[in-house]
């Protein structure tokens, strides 16, 4: 008598088990739901979990078993880009080429499709589409047909941005209705990137009518739902390094709109101290309050409007330490005498040069969108007539503003890693942050823009763990 397949749970099991890993209490809930949901017979179903807790993965496993009970199955993995879907696709094909109740799906030598974004198990029936396929959000699908099409995180920070944009990713994924079957099932996974989510629930949304379960990381009472990874100490390392509002959305699963951020001036620490450069050994050592810099540079946002009329030249300078503080050590107001026989760009790029040999900057970009495209070549040679070693490196911001100055300052002033010298509160930075809203037009936001482009080609860097108390003397010989 043959044996009855496998349930899905008992299919992650075994795999887990081969992979040296466990099935923690979330994975079990988000696998029973698959399971349930797909013996109740519902059709659209939307996952929505908190970010790391490895759903991708079990939505890889379930694919996977849906191959192991159904061979004949068509699957299409659509995601925000062409890459992102490959690797889902790829992780199916690692799962089914090593499992041991998958050996019969292995086509033989020759058989086949068996490639990075696609392949074909061995199954009797003669179908034109592979058994699964990958494919980006901007790709051509049409011809093709699916019984079940996986949305993998098709919203993503760079496609929601604005209405247009999320207007274009609502449209595109229209086109999936035509390629799954009659009877095919549609299942959605993700977290929220914006308000006006794809995911969001209303009456209205995008995904209306759809069979849902949500899983935050943290629930009403604030208890870890996967706290053997994610304890109390790392959640609240990780709200302080993504921000308020990053983790409410990725990991709270809440659409929050960006007008609940406000940028507090109140939140960065003063200090009116200056760098101490110094030389020994052969090494130099450059230190704000006794604490070494590690890394450190300076973001031009050049604009060429008359002194007070248009927008503002700026100049942000920023330092790091290891500790995962940032400095924000000068901010510049760039001005040009309109009189002079020189032209502005040289009298900004001189200016810009000598603050930069002044702080001992290793790095300064220049953001080339619009006027500033020729601006690197001159501030080359104005750096090579000072004898300064300061790279220049082109840049150009594909982010929109509004989005970039939240990623950049909200996450540093929610975890009070933002130092800023006391001359820049002599300017009107200050003053621009409290002023500031997400989505209001024309508001001054240069300066925020120029601190945020330093910011954010930082890296990111952890706060350093103590060394271990050893509690026995070394006793390996040589």
């Amino acid at each position: 008598m043959t044996a009855a397949p496998a349930e899905l749970l008992e299919f992650a099991w075994i795999w887990n088990r081969l992979s040296g890993m466990g099935t923690p209490a979330v994975h079990r809930r988000m696998l029973r739901w698959l399971a349930d949901r797909g013996a109740a017979g519902d059709l659209r179903l939307l996952l929505m979990a908190f970010r790391g807790c490895g759903k991708s993965t079990l939505v890889g496993l379930y694919c996977a078993w849906q191959l192991y009970r159904a061979p004949e199955t068509r699957i299409l993995v659509v995601a925000a880009d062409h890459a992102l879907a490959t690797r889902m696709v790829a992780t199916v094909r690692r799962i089914l080429g090593r499992h041991p109740l998958c050996g019969a799906l292995l086509p033989d030598h020759g058989e086949g499709s068996w490639a990075s974004d696609r392949f074909t198990v061995a199954r009797q029936a003669v179908l034109r589409d592979a058994s699964m396929l990958a494919a980006g959000i901007g790709g051509n699908i049409t011809g093709a047909r699916a019984d079940l099409i996986i949305c993998d995180d098709v919203e993503v920070a760079g496609n929601c941005g604005s209405p247009l944009q999320r207007a274009e990713l609502r449209e595109r994924l229209t086109e999936t209705e035509f390629v799954l079957v009659p009877g095919g099932r549609m299942i959605f996974v993700g977290t929220p990137h914006c308000a006006d989510s794809l995911y969001a629930e209303r009456p209205q949304a995008f995904l209306a009518g759809y069979r849902r379960l949500v899983l935050p990381l943290l629930d009403a009472a604030g208890r870890s739902a996967w706290p053997e990874r994610f304890t109390e100490a790392s959640v609240a390392a990780l709200r302080s390094r993504v921000g308020p509002l990053a983790f409410r959305r990725q990991m709270l699963l809440e659409p929050v709109a960006e007008e609940a951020a406000r940028l507090d001036p109140a939140l960065i620490t003063r200090y009116a101290e200056d760098t101490d450069y110094r030389e020994a050994n052969g090494r130099g050592l450059l230190t704000l309050m006794g604490r070494p810099m590690v890394s450190g540079g300076g973001w031009w946002d050049p604009a060429y409007g008359r002194p007070g009329i248009g927008d503002a030249s700026v100049l942000a300078a920023t330092y790091a330490d290891a500790e995962g503080r940032h400095y924000l050590h000068r901010l510049a107001y760039l001005l040009h005498d309109p009189e002079a026989t020189e032209d502005p760009a040289t009298q900004q790029c001189r200016a810009v040069a000598a603050i930069a040999h002044e702080l001992l900057l290793p790095v300064l970009r220049v953001e080339t969108n619009g006027i500033g495209r020729f601006l690197p070549g001159l501030l080359r040679r104005e750096m090579q007539r000072l004898g300064s070693p300061c790279a220049v490196v082109e840049a150009t911001s594909r982010r929109a503003k509004a989005e970039r100055i939240l990623a950049a300052l909200d996450p540093v002033l929610a975890g009070r890693r933002l130092l800023a010298h006391e001359g820049v509160f002599r300017t009107r930075f200050a003053q621009e942050m409290a002023e500031w809203r997400p989505d209001a037009p024309g508001q001054h936001d240069d300066a925020l823009d120029a601190v945020a482009g330093c910011l954010l080609a930082e890296p990111v860097r952890l706060p350093g763990a103590p060394p271990a108390r050893r509690t026995t003397l070394p006793w390996r010989g040589g």
